[in-house]
């Protein structure tokens, strides 16, 4: 969805220098963003995404009080390569000294990135999260699934208040019973069309989990306004013969739908805006960070963190559901669907055993009260394997300061994206009114 931009420009008119940065814009920016008609400073605004200044002049130190009245990201790209002016640093710095948050890129792709931005703001006033559940936290490891925030209504209205977004709730019992009834040869057929790496599974296994993304596709094509999906599959694994893991990844490669593994609206909201915005690869894992101690080990019934050649402290293991977690064809460099680890799932349910590329990694997660997101640039230094534990192949992360990171996490789940993205993630975060706090 392209973001509607309309230029602003200083009373007591246009001129020629406005209109050629305006062209210009309007050439780099053809497939990033719709442009509104002109309006001055000051003047009424019609519906739009953003505002954006082509030109800045002197005369905007005397007309703050405008720019402050301005309720919409204000971005100022005054060059013609796309960027903010060298010339109109002070300005931009003037401006924020008087309370006026500006986004000034600096390179082009940057723009694009805001505008993509942008238009993920738009799109998600109108976006349905479809979640299937029952009763969180009243299944499966009670005591800790009781603890998580984003089963709270709070949460819910937190969601819909600061980014449009309707959380739309289905039974996980009715959805278990439709998948298990679609017939057997309707499934077959699918698989025949993808027939994906699979190991150690039964066929009745793999038809089951084909089955789940049967049964989701009929709710998707009975709203096109549903563009992520969870499940509380652990929690409540009771209701189904199986995991959806294979499904996200078939809906991902599919429709590029956005997934969430146990029913984590918070994790979804994340990883649409990261997602949609930067088109990076990404993931949602479980953080073990090393000086967690047993208190992670246990979790993940191994003895001891895999060993790394310096600072033990500053690592993390990432696993989820007994591999790295759901990480779908396109990302991976190795990809095989298993036969499921946990023994909360049931014993015909699978999981999906894949690598990202080893290199820079980002993590990032939305706060619970969504007015900030952390952020950590690491690298993904490689995999350990621990037979007949819960991590049978988890990702080992390096990041710059362990006790830090610990000091600052939203949760356990955390967005593992592959680049550094901290820079992207500035601006994001002027996109969407969030804090940017990097640990």
């Amino acid at each position: 969805m392209k973001p509607r931009l309309v230029p602003l420009f200083f009373d007591p008119g246009r001129d020629s220098d406005f209109d050629r940065m305006l062209s210009d814009l309007r050439t780099l920016l053809a497939e990033h963003a719709e442009f509104l008609e002109p309006v001055p400073l000051g003047g009424r605004l019609p519906d739009a995404d953003a505002v954006i200044f082509p030109q800045l002049l002197g005369v905007a130190y005397r007309q703050a009080p405008a720019f402050q009245a301005i309720d919409l990201p204000i971005l100022l790209v005054t060059s013609e390569f796309g960027t903010l002016s060298m010339w109109d640093w002070e300005i931009a710095e003037y401006l924020r000294s008087q309370g006026v948050e500006t986004i000034g890129p600096y390179s082009l792709e940057q723009t694009k990135k805001v505008c993509a931005a942008l238009g993920v703001k738009r799109e998600l006033r109108g976006t349905k999260f479809l979640v299937y559940q029952d009763d969180p936290g009243e299944g499966f490891q009670a005591p800790i699934f009781k603890r998580f925030y984003w089963w709270e209504d709070e949460c819910t209205r937190r969601l819909a208040d600061k980014f449009g977004i309707t959380v739309v709730k289905k039974s996980f019992r009715e959805f278990g019973a439709t998948a298990q009834a679609i017939p057997d040869d309707l499934a077959d057929a699918t698989w025949e069309r993808w027939k994906l790496p699979t190991e150690g599974l039964t066929q009745r296994a793999v038809r089951s989990a084909v089955k789940v993304y049967l049964a989701v596709c009929r709710d998707l094509d009975a709203d096109g306004s549903i563009r992520a999906v969870g499940m509380n599959c652990l929690n409540e694994s009771h209701f189904s013969d199986s995991t959806p893991c294979l499904a996200w990844n078939m809906l991902y490669q599919e429709r590029g739908l956005v997934w969430g593994c146990e029913a984590d609206t918070l994790s979804m909201a994340t990883k649409y805006i990261l997602h949609k915005s930067l088109r990076a690869p990404i993931m949602m894992t479980n953080l073990y960070p090393f000086v967690l101690g047993n208190a992670a080990l246990k979790h993940e019934r191994i003895q001891s963190f895999p060993a790394v050649e310096s600072e033990p402290e500053n690592h993390i293991l990432v696993a989820h559901c007994g591999y790295m977690g759901v990480i779908p064809t396109g990302f991976a460099t190795d990809w095989t669907l298993r036969k499921k680890v946990l023994a909360i799932v049931d014993e015909n349910a699978s999981a999906i055993d894949a690598r990202l590329p080893v290199g820079d990694v980002t993590l990032a997660k939305l706060h619970p009260a969504l007015d900030r997101m952390t952020v950590a640039e690491g690298q993904l230094t490689g995999y350990a394997q621990f037979p007949g534990s819960d991590c049978l192949n988890g990702g080992v992360i390096k990041v710059r300061d362990g006790h830090r990171l610990m000091s600052a996490l939203a949760s356990h789940h955390y967005l593992l994206l592959v680049g550094h993205h901290r820079v992207d993630l500035q601006f994001l975060g002027k996109v969407f009114g969030l804090a940017v706090q990097e640990v």
